[in-house]
């Protein structure tokens, strides 16, 4: 899917003299920033998710001494 984006020409610039420095594409680090940028909105995204969940009593919490309880890890 081709998809076209503007870009501040300060931002432009550091893109074509990455490219340039690297012999890659500044396509390719384009689509690298893109996915790098969703996994990490993705990861952001749950988590807040998440966090309202607790915030609600909807999501159980453990604390660390039950953690290491149940791992076994209590210093007798």
């Amino acid at each position: 899917m081709a998809t076209s984006i503007r870009l501040a020409p300060e931002t432009e610039q550091r893109l074509d003299e990455l490219a340039s420095r690297t012999g890659r594409s500044k396509a390719y680090y384009l689509r690298e920033l893109i996915e790098q940028g969703l996994e990490e909105m993705e990861d952001y995204s749950l988590a807040a998710q998440t966090l309202e969940r607790v915030r609600k009593g909807q999501e159980p919490v453990h604390g660390a001494a039950d953690v290491r309880k149940d791992l076994g890890l209590l210093d007798d």
